[in-house]
């Protein structure tokens, strides 16, 4: 049975943030991680750029081949946690063996959502998640000609954009009436929607599948509307879910991801979660809730080491965020995704150039404070709107200018400016 000052679960983004906190305060503590893959610890959001061909595949390592044994990590690959004993502090894994901890980080992740739909399981499904996924899709461009996406949000889209550049006959389908509904308005939706069709690719909305054809493979799929597809590459991206079974079945909060306060701190005693498993604090809402952001795990498990060794740190800047292009068209959006019919108390600040894409979006509340924003085809901007939210700052005697396509911080009054200006530098920001 191992013993380990600082145990980890998970090998992504929140456990690279816990080792080198860790490692920041704490040169001589034992630390052990538990991987249930046997690859290196890699960036998912370079999946696409992989199969797209921009990078090597020595690329979406996240860290150098020799980070481990650098932060003086015992990495145990292969094999899967399968319970916890927060009372012995131990966690027991596949097989029986036994780790003790004196502080755990439950690094999780996400698992994609497979729809009960009768036909998944076959050899030429594949979800756009893993190092697997990447692998298993990569094999099959070679002779894949049809690909059906399931799923027209972020997933959906990063990966239809990519197999379409790779020169497949695409087709997206989407339950809901719109793209990216999550996440973004009907007129953003709709600007996605036409760079899509202009590229070639098909989209189904209000539909889904009735029927996978094919024995061992996917040879085609007829939509709930009756429409028949060929198919040789089915992608499922319906969207991601936190993985709180292991938490769960350890008596420890969980309410949509694994409960956390501001420390990183869960239910249970000294046991922390971080990443697309937790559920962390927003700072636009107040509330806690599932917040699957690359920064954020990683911030997150920063944030968890420093509290794990002692030492009180907080997390409070992480918000619903996503930073998206679509073949020719940039986006991000930020905070509360307010549509037309959810408007309520906010004032929105719009406007719209459908003909050159470019489409800017301002929600504000009562107090004039930005609670959320969508800028597509203009983002050169965008870190300042975040400081601006971050900060709370009353955006109404300069609210027009946010419109204007090129606002910086000379458009802000001098005392204000200047009063960020010293924030940021103190900070290394600028």
């Amino acid at each position: 049975m191992g013993n380990y000052d600082y145990l980890i679960i998970g090998n992504s983004a929140g456990a690279v943030g816990c080792i080198e906190g860790l490692r920041s305060i704490d040169k001589t503590g034992s630390i052990g991680l538990v991987s249930e893959e046997n690859h290196h610890v890699y960036s998912r959001a370079l999946i696409p750029y992989y199969l797209a061909g921009k990078i090597t595949k020595d690329k979406m390592f996240y860290r150098p081949a020799g980070f481990y044994e650098q932060a003086g990590v015992n990495l145990i690959t292969g094999q899967k946690a399968e319970a916890i004993d927060t009372e012995k502090q131990e966690v027991v894994l596949t097989g029986g063996d036994r780790l003790s901890y004196g502080k755990l980080l439950l690094a999780t992740g996400g698992k994609p959502i497979y729809p009960p739909i009768a036909g998944l399981d076959k050899q030429n499904v594949y979800s756009f998640h893993s190092f697997n996924d990447l692998l298993g899709i990569e094999k099959k461009l070679a002779t894949a000609r049809h690909a059906v996406v399931l799923g027209g949000g972020v997933i959906g889209l990063m990966a239809a954009e990519v197999l379409k550049k790779r020169n497949l006959k695409v087709s997206v389908v989407e339950l809901g009436s719109r793209v990216l509904a999550p996440v973004i308005d009907e007129t953003g939706s709709m600007l996605v929607q036409n760079t899509f069709k202009n590229a070639g690719v098909g989209i189904y909305l209000n539909n889904t599948i009735q029927e996978v054809q094919g024995n061992e493979f996917v040879e085609g799929i007829i939509l709930k509307d009756g429409t028949s597809i060929p198919c040789d590459l089915l992608i499922v991206g319906v969207g991601v879910i936190p993985r709180v079974e292991l938490a769960e079945n350890a008596g420890i909060e969980v309410n949509r991801g694994i409960v956390v306060n501001k420390k990183m701190r869960t239910s249970a005693p000294n046991v922390y979660a971080c990443g697309d498993c937790a559920a962390n604090y927003n700072f636009v809402t107040g509330q806690t809730q599932p917040l699957p952001l690359w920064p954020n795990a990683y911030a997150g498990g920063r944030t968890s080491a420093f509290n794990m060794a002692g030492v009180k740190r907080e997390y409070t800047d992480s918000t619903s965020m996503n930073a998206m292009h679509f073949f020719d068209l940039n986006m991000i959006n930020a905070g509360l995704n307010v549509t037309g019919e959810t408007a309520g108390d906010f004032r929105v600040l719009q406007r719209l150039d459908a003909d050159e894409s470019i489409y800017l979006k301002f929600i504000l509340n009562n107090e004039g404070i930005i609670q959320g924003y969508i800028l597509i085809g203009q983002i050169n901007r965008v870190g300042i709107f975040l400081n601006l939210m971050r900060k709370k700052i009353d955006v109404r005697n300069f609210e027009q200018d946010l419109l204007s396509g090129d606002f910086g911080y000379a458009n802000l009054p001098d005392e204000l400016r200047w009063q960020l200006l010293r924030e940021d530098v103190i900070l290394g920001v600028v």
